[in-house]
């Protein structure tokens, strides 16, 4: 039987799969925040199983860079670490650029309004800005640009470095705010190559072309020597 409080989604899963999404949840939530030690038997007793299938979900995690194992220390969140942050957002930017082309085709004006609504809700946040509101709807804006692509793997991966993007930067837009206001402009772009139906090369590189920008504002506001090819101190 099913623990009262697991969802019929959360029965579907294996134990290792509902261990693996219980602890990236409060990583991305801040919850366990870097460097938080993880401990597997207080795990397993919170979520009703063995150790063996917590551990199964550290192994995975540990993958995806969102925890570190250190020998006589045992597992813990990873650190913030500006090196792979810039790796996420730049791999990010060519698999986020890959499934918006290919899921363009397959919007429809709903998907479109839809779209639209949201970047207007993310224009009336600009006067009183709240960066992690806004990086909610700008997650919300894309995730509804490219969620319909045919490529199951690419938008694992896709959501995959948005979730490590969310442990390691709680906003971007918190560091860099003015961004904030060529981000909507750089949106309205993109759902106009989308409604004129730009060529999927177009639309790939308008969707790269955006997050890399974003990148790149951080860049020059955190390192701007290396921004600018200069070597850091």
């Amino acid at each position: 039987m099913s623990r009262p409080d697991t969802t019929p989604a959360e029965v579907t899963l294996s134990k290792s799969q509902r261990a693996y999404h219980w602890v990236k949840e409060r990583i991305a939530s801040q919850e366990f925040t870097p460097g938080y030690r993880l401990v597997l038997g207080t795990i397993a007793t919170e979520l009703d199983m063995s150790v063996v299938p917590v551990r199964e979900a550290i192994r995975q995690l540990e993958a995806e860079g969102l925890v570190t194992f250190e020998r006589n220390v045992g597992a813990r969140v990873s650190m913030v670490d500006d090196t792979q942050y810039r790796h996420s957002m730049q791999a990010l930017s060519i698999l986020e650029g890959g499934a918006t082309a290919l899921a363009s085709r397959a919007l429809t004006a709903d998907d479109i309004a839809h779209a639209r609504e949201i970047n207007a809700q993310m224009i009336a946040t600009l006067d009183h800005f709240d960066p992690r509101a806004f990086t909610r709807l700008n997650q919300q804006f894309h995730s509804t640009l490219f969620a319909k692509t045919a490529n199951p793997r690419m938008l694992e991966l896709v959501e995959a470095e948005w979730a490590r993007l969310g442990h390691l930067r709680d906003s971007t837009f918190s560091f860099v705010p003015g961004r904030a206001h060529e981000s909507v402009r750089e949106h309205e772009q993109i759902l106009q190559l989308i409604e004129q139906r730009a060529s999927l090369l177009d639309i790939d590189t308008a969707a790269r072309r955006h997050r890399a920008a974003t990148l790149d504002a951080y860049l020059i506001h955190e390192h701007p020597g290396e921004a600018l090819g200069l070597p850091r101190d």
